[in-house]
């Protein structure tokens, strides 16, 4: 028999139709399923709180550029989340992929998932308190900031010292920045391990101090004149008080051709002073020793704060030429040099007396 012009059976119609929409409702009902232990199976991990922790926070360090997978692993390693594969579906879920900051935070413990992250995404930087006091050197500013780790010491005392940078300041003729990195106390964040801007943080408070002072004075000095100065007057200061008194007295010496004579500025142009002054150190001949200059020291001498540049714009108004120290943090002032004369026998005594 020819079998050739013979057709397959053909299934009626209802019967096709009614296998497509068997076909179309397993399909969505295994795709409905799935969902449901996908929901199931994330919403547990939403739900589930951080590890254990006797501590009620922990402080992260994300570096700049890290990806999702990396922040998660800094998480889990600080108890904050469970170290999950599911932590990084939360993420594109809460449209938070990609819009975490960079730094060091510190966060809660004990919080379900989605709400470390929600305050990861919106947390503030920790801020550390570092101070500077007044009246330190650029070498021992530079010491307080490389003990915390906040710079490199060799390089921060370089770059005070840079022609290039300093100009970049907008300083045009000082040698370096001593008297301009302003003494104060600075919150920084982790984005501050950068020399360049601690030293630009200080000068920039430094220029805003500066502006903000009240400059109507007859001095008739520029302002590395009146810093110069102000550096003096705040390393012979022991009484915050006698700044002004101080600061008379050296502006009366040199309107009058007087030298300051200063033993702070002598000791700033050694390279290796021993912790006592001698008569030869007071004859050595620098640009800082006002027991040989009859002027101001080559340039400051510390870095002074805005009590003593204001004492130097706003002496006080006496005719004293002379002072020496009480022992005790303040000093005795005189207007001749006989009358100082009886006041160092006076001091200088009763401290031998003490000794004994």
């Amino acid at each position: 028999m020819d079998t050739s012009d013979k057709q397959a059976p053909e299934y009626p119609p209802q019967k096709s139709l009614f296998f497509k929409k068997r076909v179309v409702r397993w399909t969505a009902l295994f795709l409905l399923l799935c969902s449901v232990a996908f929901g199931g199976w994330l919403g547990l991990y939403c739900l589930q709180s951080g590890p254990s922790q006797e501590a009620k926070y922990a402080i992260v360090l994300i570096p700049p550029g890290t990806r999702t997978k990396g922040i998660g692993r800094i998480l889990a390693k600080a108890g904050l989340i469970h170290d999950d594969i599911r932590f990084l579906l939360l993420t594109k879920y809460l449209g938070l992929a990609g819009k975490f900051p960079a730094g060091e935070f510190q966060l809660t413990l004990g919080q379900k998932p989605e709400d470390v992250l929600r305050q990861l995404a919106t947390a503030k930087q920790i801020e550390h308190a570092v101070t500077i006091p007044e009246g330190l050197r650029i070498e021992e500013v530079a010491d307080i900031f490389a003990s915390g780790a906040w710079c490199d010491r060799d390089r921060f005392i370089a770059l005070a010292h840079d022609p290039e940078f300093i100009k970049s300041l907008g300083f045009k003729s000082v040698r370096s920045l001593e008297g301009y990195l302003y003494p104060d106390t600075y919150l920084l964040t982790r984005e501050h391990r950068d020399t360049k801007s601690l030293i630009t943080m200080q000068v920039n408070r430094f220029l805003k101090i500066w502006s903000g002072l009240d400059n109507d004075s007859n001095q008739h000095m520029s302002r590395h004149e009146i810093v110069t100065l102000a550096s003096v007057v705040e390393k012979e200061t022991g009484d915050a008080a006698e700044r002004p008194m101080i600061a008379a007295v050296f502006l009366n010496r040199l309107k009058t051709g007087m030298r300051l004579q200063s033993d702070p500025t002598v000791i700033y142009g050694l390279k290796d002073f021993s912790g006592d002054l001698t008569r030869t150190d007071l004859r050595a001949d620098h640009p800082y020793n006002t027991y040989v200059i009859p002027a101001l020291p080559a340039g400051p001498i510390c870095n002074p704060g805005q009590k003593a540049i204001e004492a130097v714009l706003h002496p006080a108004g006496t005719d004293f030429f002379y002072f020496v120290s009480r022992n005790n943090g303040t000093h005795q002032f005189s207007k001749n040099l006989s009358e100082h004369n009886q006041a160092v026998h006076k001091y200088q005594q009763a401290e031998k007396t003490k000794e004994k």
